[in-house]
């Protein structure tokens, strides 16, 4: 089994398009209720010719039940993680690792997997455990290309995080360990990484050679979508540099292909680069378009992080010609700031703060520059005028004194006035606020019956995205929708396990909607405690 790898993604997210992905679905569907050989290996053939798997595998009639369902878990997970469902990945990998024999490559494969999930939905804290466990394991392994790919993983991690210099150190020794093998694409993967880090931390000349090298490995081996997504970074290295307009040919060339390709995600990055790279250079009215479909691209996608940079470029592009068009996008872009820091872990808001920065930085030469310069005019020229009416008109002042202390009561009245009326505002709110948590609590403990309860379901039967899910609960509790399901799950268990002395422990599991009973078992022991038959003994 080999490990993990970021490429395959496009392959299998073109290959294992509509119809072809729904009948993976079925299939996984299938195997939960009746898990047998024959179902998993009609699943991992379908895989087999969507590119996941470089080679055919084929499980045994006979083979145990908990190893037919790690084959299927895992393989599960890595088919969500194609297809961007980084919830139910992490949902497949971690039913898959307990069953998986301890200090093997393919425990390293999940828990790499289990790291990288985590790393897309900005849970770093989570995403380093499992990385350094992975790592762990390939140390032991002696391989060095399994070590410098978790090394790049921990590199990413620390990157996301905003502490560049902690990912340096991995990515060099990664590097220094693909260089004794003769994994190109390793290498290319560990140079890329180099890059990017080198471009946070400002080096980018440092960052110019390492992209450079990362795109000749790919091109030279026929990596054409990775050789592009390589272009991409450069064209960010060649803007931190000031060079806006070879940045501008590079994203020319490659923004067709990528359009062709499918790759949305890059292609909106390379959209929003091509963006600055034309308003650094002072050409609004170009820029537009490609910052417009930037924004389409990720409002779709829910990448509000990158939705960020495309509708601050829509206001930089807009102010000078529509500035009406560009406060409407200047609102969006305050509205999606204040949407990341409510909804975003302490690390993922360091990575969107270096992020925001480091860009932010290289507009100021021109627009945003312009209109600080405006701003400074104007305030001088109403210092220069109520100067002249001091000297001119003392009296002037005088009354204008009145009617300062008048026009101030009348402000306090309407301040006590808007007061009562938000007081009002937050109680209806709170009362709202209760009956949607009441709605929540409901349709999950309607979700555990019916074997269904995950983020997914219960954000189709509430009628909501799982973003808009995740965003509407954090304005009413600290607690995740992941975690909420689970507490609800462990708390029905308690219920049964105490008042239904019939059943027993793994009958308990499904009713919770477990499918294992080892999975349940830690799940109830990290709430509570106790394992569900102390509990059980010790309930009166």
């Amino acid at each position: 089994m080999k490990k993990h790898a970021l490429a395959l993604l496009t392959v299998l997210c073109l290959s294992l398009a509509g119809r072809a992905m729904n009948a993976v679905d079925s299939l996984l569907h299938d195997f939960d209720k009746h898990p047998t050989a024959q179902t998993a290996n009609h699943f991992l053939d379908v895989l087999y010719v969507g590119g996941l798997l470089s080679e055919p595998i084929q499980l045994r009639d006979k083979l145990p039940a908990d190893s037919l369902r790690q084959q299927l878990w895992y393989w599960a997970g890595e088919y969500c993680y194609a297809i961007q469902d980084y919830e139910r990945a992490i949902s497949y990998a971690e039913r898959a690792l307990p069953l998986i024999p301890k200090g093997t490559d393919t425990r390293a494969d999940c828990l790499n997997l289990l790291s990288i999930c985590h790393i897309r939905i900005s849970d770093y804290e989570q995403a380093a455990h499992y990385a350094k466990l992975c790592h762990e394991l390939d140390l032991k392994s002696g391989d060095a290309d399994r070590i410098s790919s978790s090394l790049n993983t921990l590199a990413a991690i620390y990157l996301g995080a905003n502490q560049p210099k902690e990912a340096e150190k991995h990515v060099l020794r990664g590097i220094e360990l693909a260089e004794k093998g003769d994994n190109t694409k390793r290498m290319a993967v560990l140079q890329g990484m180099a890059s990017e880090i080198y471009h946070a931390m400002g080096k980018d000349k440092e960052a110019l050679k390492y992209v450079q090298r990362a795109y000749e490995l790919d091109s030279m081996d026929g990596r054409e979508e990775q050789a592009r997504v390589r272009l991409a970074e450069k064209a960010s290295v060649l803007i931190g540099l000031h060079r806006y307009e070879e940045a501008e040919q590079v994203l020319k060339d490659i923004i067709p292909a990528l359009r062709e390709s499918g790759n949305q995600h890059s292609l909106g990055i390379a959209l929003n680069k091509m963006g600055m790279a034309l308003l650094c250079q002072k050409r609004e009215k170009e820029a537009l378009p490609y910052y417009r479909e930037a924004a389409d691209i990720f409002s779709q996608m829910g990448d509000i992080y990158n939705e960020v940079h495309a509708r601050r470029g829509l206001y930089e592009s807009l102010w000078q010609t529509q500035p009406d068009s560009a406060r409407a996008e200047l609102q969006r872009f305050n509205d999606l700031k204040d949407s990341i820091y409510s909804t975003t872990s302490a690390e993922s808001l360091a990575r969107y703060n270096a992020q925001f920065g480091n860009d932010w930085l290289q507009l100021k030469n021109h627009a945003q520059r312009r209109a600080y310069l405006w701003a400074l005019a104007g305030i001088a020229l109403v210092g220069i005028i109520a100067f002249l009416a001091i000297v001119m008109n003392r009296r002037s002042q005088l009354r204008n004194f009145q009617l300062n202390e008048k026009l101030q009561a009348v402000v306090a009245e309407l301040n006590k006035e808007r007061q009562e009326k938000l007081r009002k505002e937050r109680e209806k709110e709170e009362a709202n606020k209760d009956s949607f948590l009441d709605q929540v609590t409901s349709t999950i403990e309607q979700l555990i019956t019916q074997g269904q309860a995950d983020v997914k379901h219960l954000a189709s039967a509430l009628g909501l995205s799982p973003f808009r899910l995740r965003q509407q609960l954090s304005a009413v509790t600290e607690e995740q929708p992941k975690d909420m399901i689970r507490r609800l799950r462990i708390e029905r268990a308690q219920h049964l396990l105490a008042e239904r002395r019939d059943l027993t422990v793994q009958e308990v599991a499904y009713l919770c909607g477990y499918g294992d009973t080892a999975n349940f078992s830690r799940a109830f022991k990290q709430l509570t405690g106790l394992t569900p038959s102390d509990y059980q003994a010790t309930a009166r």
